[in-house]
């Protein structure tokens, strides 16, 4: 168990922008699923939007405080559907070029900044990097079981779907048995 501050991405320096870069594109192919999910169920719950809005956000405020820029939306934002498709762009564009271009060095650089409550930090790129990917897969897990406690099904994001192309397995929804037969109470 670890006690206290774990710096830095538990992988070898030559191996750790290549993971970034892999969790990166899994981010963006999840919020891609998220988005298809939430545009093809019968009706968007509010609660699954604003959750998906917050991560796309999210995502964009980090990167602003990566690279000094100000931030056009914010944390939590109140946004349309659509306009969730244009941050999943945004975000996209942005990491992508960010993680093309890093170098190890660029990664190990401390980042200062102001959180939402006021407080000011410091951390290292690849730290905040790897909260980015680690928060919207929280956010993603709570974007799904709104969905599912809506009677829609989420597409699934987990990364080892992502990695071998095809989802995990999953239980029978809640009144079905593995043979698809509705019980009976």
């Amino acid at each position: 168990m670890y006690r206290g501050r774990v710096v830095g991405f538990p992988c070898g320096p030559d191996q750790m922008l290549e993971r970034l870069r892999r969790l990166y594109t899994h981010l963006e192919w999840s919020n891609r699923r998220v988005f298809e999910s939430l545009k093809t169920a019968n009706a968007t719950p509010a609660e699954a939007l604003g959750l998906f809005a917050h991560i796309l956000g999210t995502e964009h405020r980090w990167f602003t405080r990566i690279t000094g820029s100000e931030p056009q939306v914010p944390v939590w934002p109140e946004v349309s559907l659509e306009a969730c498709e244009s941050l999943i762009a945004l975000n996209s564009k942005d990491f992508g070029s960010l993680l093309e271009n890093a170098t190890l060095v660029d990664l190990s650089r401390v980042v200062h900044y102001t959180n939402s409550a006021g407080d000011d930090f410091e951390s290292r790129v690849d730290d905040i990097l790897l909260h980015v990917v680690l928060h919207g897969m929280y956010h993603r897990g709570q974007v799904a079981l709104t969905l599912r406690q809506e009677g829609q099904t989420p597409s699934p994001t987990d990364f080892i779907a992502f990695v071998r192309g095809a989802a995990a397995a999953t239980r029978a929804p809640i009144g079905i048995d593995q043979d698809d037969e509705p019980h009976h109470s």
